[in-house]
C-alpha cells in the first residue's frame, strides 16, 4: 500500500466515527479534482489504501450518494458523478490523493483509535458513581464491531478503570474512599519495592529536585507541570527498578489513581506543591546513600497522599455528576 505523509487536520469534527471521517477524506478528494467524473470507487481498493474496512467505505460511499458526489455503477459500486464518457477504472491503491485534511484516526487499528477516547469517558466517572458500559452502544458510537469493543475494554480492565460484574457486564466503579485506601495500600507495598532495587540515574534526579524546588512559592501550579514532575520521579525513582513484573504492577495499580486525580483537577481542585516538595525529600535521602530512610520518606508521603485524596473525595461528594457523559454509560 502507498505510503501517505501524516495527517495535519481533523475533517469534519474531531468527534467523527470513523465512516465520517472518510467520507469527508473522498468528498475532498472529488471537490479537489483528485477523483474526477466518472473514475470507479471500488471499494477494497480504497479499503486497502484508507486502511479502513469495506462496511466503512461502504458507508462512507453512501453518504457521497446522498449528496450527489458519487452515484451508483451498474449494481456493481459506485463512481464520481459528473459528465464523463466512459467510467475510467484507475488503479486507487497508487492513486494520489490529498491526505492534508484525513482524519488522523484513520489508518490506525480500531482498538487503538477509540482506546483514548474511552479511557477519557471512563475516567470523567470514576469519582461520581457506579456506571455500565452498553457495547451495543460503545461500537455504535465508533463504527466498529462488538469484538473490538470488547478488546478496548479488556485492555482498560487490566489498567483498572472497568471490571466485568457477575453477570459479565462491563462495568465502572467508583472510586470510593475504601478503594482509594486499597490502592494507596498497593502503591505503599509495590513501590517502595520497586524503589529498593532501583537503579536511578543521580542527574536526572538532581535536575529534577532543583526543578520542583524552583517552583514559584506564591505562584499556581497547573495540573499539566504537577503530573509531568510527578511522573519524572516515577519514571526515574520507581520504574528504573531491573524487575519488568513489579514495574508492570505499579503503573497498572497507579492507573485508575491518576484518572481520578485529573478528573478532580478538571473540576477546580488545586495540584498540591507540598506534594512534590516530599518527594524532593525522597531524592534528597537517595543522593544520599541512605535507601532505607529514602524507603521511609516514601512512604510517608504516600500516607500523606491518601489523606488528601480522601478529603478531596469529601469535596466531590456534593457535585452532581457531568450531564455530558457518554451515552454509552449508564448509571447502574
Amino acid at each position: 500500500m502507498v505510503q501517505h505523509d501524516a495527517p495535519a487536520a481533523i475533517i469534519d469534527s474531531p468527534r467523527a466515527t470513523l465512516f465520517e471521517a472518510t467520507a469527508g477524506l473522498l468528498r475532498a478528494n472529488i471537490e479537489g479534482g483528485k477523483l474526477g467524473p466518472g473514475v470507479v470507487l471500488q471499494e477494497s481498493a480504497l479499503s486497502e489504501r484508507l486502511s479502513v474496512s469495506r462496511a466503512t467505505i461502504k458507508r462512507a460511499l453512501s453518504i457521497l450518494a446522498e449528496e450527489g458526489l458519487v452515484r451508483r455503477f451498474e449494481g456493481r459500486g459506485f463512481l464520481v458523478a459528473g459528465k464523463a464518457d466512459a467510467p475510467q477504472r484507475l488503479d486507487l491503491r497508487t492513486l494520489e490523493l490529498d491526505f492534508d485534511q484525513i482524519d488522523e484516526t484513520v489508518g490506525q487499528p480500531n482498538w487503538q483509535r477509540i482506546q483514548d477516547e474511552i479511557e477519557a469517558e471512563l475516567s470523567r466517572c470514576l469519582i461520581f458513581g457506579r456506571y455500565r458500559v452498553v457495547e451495543a452502544l460503545v461500537a455504535q458510537r465508533f463504527d466498529v464491531s462488538r469484538t473490538v469493543v470488547r478488546d478496548v475494554l479488556g485492555r482498560l480492565q487490566e489498567r483498572g478503570l472497568v471490571q466485568k460484574s457477575a453477570s459479565s457486564r462491563w462495568v465502572v466503579e467508583p472510586l470510593t474512599a475504601q478503594r482509594i485506601k486499597d490502592k494507596f495500600e498497593l502503591r505503599m507495598v509495590l513501590e517502595i519495592a520497586a524503589l529498593r532495587s532501583a537503579r536511578p540515574d543521580g542527574e536526572a534526579l538532581a535536575a529534577l529536585a532543583r526543578d520542583i524546588r524552583n517552583l514559584p512559592a506564591d505562584g499556581q501550579l497547573s495540573p499539566k507541570r504537577w503530573f509531568d514532575l510527578d511522573g519524572r520521579f516515577l519514571q526515574l525513582a520507581i520504574l528504573a527498578t531491573p524487575n519488568q513484573d513489579l514495574a508492570a504492577y505499579v503503573s497498572a495499580n497507579r492507573s485508575a489513581l491518576e484518572a481520578s486525580q485529573r478528573v478532580l483537577f478538571s473540576i477546580g481542585l488545586p495540584p498540591d506543591r507540598q506534594s512534590l516538595l516530599e518527594l524532593c525529600m525522597v531524592i534528597d535521602l537517595i543522593q544520599a546513600g541512605t535507601l532505607p530512610a529514602a524507603a521511609n520518606m516514601l512512604n510517608t508521603h504516600l500516607g500523606n497522599a491518601l489523606k488528601r485524596t480522601i478529603a478531596q473525595l469529601k469535596i466531590v461528594s456534593v457535585i452532581e455528576p457531568p450531564s455530558d457523559l457518554a451515552g454509552y454509560l449508564v448509571p447502574a
